[in-house]
C-alpha cells in the first residue's frame, strides 16, 4: 500500500473516466483502499488530473456515505438532520470548528483513558480486567477508525461473547444520544 512519506498527502488521481490512481505505487485504487489509507492514518489528496481541482472532500463524503448505507451507521439521524439545518442556517461558519474540536477531544479522552488502563492500578488485579480492557479499547478505535495516537493500523476486535457485544452496543447508543445532544445544543 502506501509507504513512501507518511508526513506528505497521498496523491490520487482522477482520471477522465472515473478511476483514481495512486501516484506513489503507480496503481488504480478503489475508495475502500482509499478508506484503508486513511485508516492507517495516511493524509490522501484527491485531484482532478485534467482541471486540477481539489476533490478529496467529494469524495471522503462518498465514502462516508457508502459506510452509511451498508448499516455500518455511526451519524444518529438527528445529527444528520443537524447538519443538513447547518448548510442553510448561522451555524454553518460554526459547525466545522466545533465537529473538528469535538473529534479532537475524544481522540485526546481515549488515548488518556487508555494510558490510565494500562497503568498499574487495583482494577488490573481482577478477573475479567483484561478483557474489559481489551473490550473499551476495540470500542474506541472502531470510533475513530484505529487512529489512536501512538498506535498504527486498525483495531483488531477482540473475540467477545453476547454480553460483551450487548454492552459495546449500549455504549454505542449512550455515546450516540451524548453526540445528538451536543449537536442540538
Amino acid at each position: 500500500m502506501a509507504a513512501a512519506d507518511p508526513g506528505k498527502p497521498l496523491l490520487i488521481k482522477r482520471y477522465a473516466s472515473r478511476r483514481l490512481y495512486n501516484t506513489e505505487t503507480s496503481d488504480y485504487v478503489t475508495l475502500e483502499d482509499i478508506a484503508a489509507f486513511i485508516r492507517e492514518g495516511r493524509e490522501v489528496q484527491i485531484v482532478d488530473l485534467k482541471s486540477g481541482d481539489d476533490l478529496t472532500r467529494q469524495y471522503l463524503l462518498q465514502i462516508i456515505a457508502e459506510h452509511e448505507s451498508r448499516g455500518e451507521s455511526v451519524l444518529p439521524v438527528d445529527v444528520l438532520t443537524d447538519l443538513v439545518r447547518s448548510y442553510t442556517s448561522q451555524a454553518s461558519t460554526i459547525v466545522p470548528q466545533f465537529l473538528a474540536m469535538s473529534f479532537d477531544m475524544l481522540r485526546e479522552g481515549q488515548s488518556k483513558m487508555m494510558e490510565n488502563m494500562a497503568k498499574a492500578n487495583p482494577m488490573s488485579t481482577m478477573p475479567g480486567f483484561e478483557a474489559m480492557r481489551a473490550q473499551q479499547e476495540a470500542f474506541f478505535k472502531a470510533m475513530t477508525g484505529g487512529m489512536m495516537p501512538g498506535k498504527g493500523g486498525a483495531a483488531e476486535a477482540p473475540k467477545q461473547g453476547g454480553e460483551d457485544i450487548d454492552a459495546m452496543r449500549r455504549q454505542l447508543a449512550e455515546m450516540q444520544e451524548r453526540l445528538s445532544k451536543m449537536g442540538k445544543g
